[in-house]
């Protein structure tokens, strides 16, 4: 009679041996139940739960920087004053949540584990616009949820090592994705996030001068929007602000996102509605 791997405590062959470069084709084979996308929809109604908002990217000749504010909301509540939305997918690429946030997160440590799955068993990384295509396929497999009120919209981003250059991926709730060129925004507030790096945005921008552009997009959208937070002096939070280039990925440090806010901050005492842009 042959032994049952659990209870010899052995893994089964199929899990040493899996016959896809697909972690998420591996995973609904073997355990579908966790998946986001396979689990019991609520019968009545949306469930009232956490949602994430502004998430802003740009371009600028040598990488891509993506960022985005700190609150989730709940109705007309904050539900939390310091969620972290922005996340490296793996050295060259990173994913900012918008959506029900419990959802996004675990769709997002579901993507860092695809890419690596990948990466040991083909033994080279994927290509950004691989990278962008797995993310679709996991959005779309959450479209029950989302009909049901539980979207999750992410805006993904990374440094493209066969272009030398970065790009910007965004979806809708259908996993339809769209490359967005030189800037992009998503969530609650994108719309005038995206307002104010039409004005601001150049395609010769610094790294510098690019993250400052992200968190004056994200201050503008929480000037209007409830479910966007501005910087917290007094709780000192501010934005997660985040950079790709050909070195890899790297998260500013509070400090520096500190000094960007600050000094964003002490010019809008002067000018209340931001830098203005030229007329011709």
């Amino acid at each position: 009679m042959e032994a049952n791997p659990r209870s010899t405590g052995r893994l089964p062959a199929a899990f040493l041996t899996p016959g896809s470069s697909s972690f998420l084709d591996f995973l609904g084979e073997h355990s579908p139940e966790l998946l986001p996308g396979r689990r019991t929809l609520p019968v009545q109604g949306a469930v009232e739960a956490p949602h994430g908002t502004t998430i802003v990217a740009t371009t600028f000749p040598g990488g891509v920087v993506l960022a985005g504010d700190r609150r989730a909301t709940m109705g007309n509540m904050i539900a939390q004053r310091d969620i972290e939305k922005v996340f490296p997918a793996d050295e060259y690429s990173a994913v900012g949540i918008a959506g029900t946030a419990g959802l996004a997160v675990e769709m997002v440590k579901l993507f860092q584990l695809e890419l690596e799955h990948f990466e040991k068993v083909e033994g080279t990384q994927l290509s950004l616009e691989g990278k962008a295509n797995r993310l679709s396929t996991m959005i779309r497999s959450n479209l029950g949820m989302a009909m049901q009120g539980l979207a999750v919209v992410p805006l993904f981003a990374g440094w493209d090592v066969d272009r030398e250059k970065g790009r910007i991926f965004s979806y809708d709730v259908t996993g339809g994705r769209s490359e967005e060129h030189g800037y992009a925004a998503t969530g609650s507030g994108s719309i005038f996030a995206r307002g104010a790096m039409k004005k601001l945005y150049r395609d010769d921008l610094t790294e510098q001068q690019a993250t400052t552009l992200v968190v004056q997009a994200l201050y503008d959208a929480a000037d209007d929007d409830s479910a966007t937070g501005g910087p917290d002096v007094a709780r000192r939070i501010y934005p997660i602000v985040t950079v790709i280039t050909d070195e890899g990925f790297r998260r500013l440090t509070e400090a520096e996102s500190s000094d960007i806010a600050r000094s964003i901050l002490e010019r809008r005492l002067e000018q209340p509605d931001g830098p203005r842009a030229a007329l011709l």
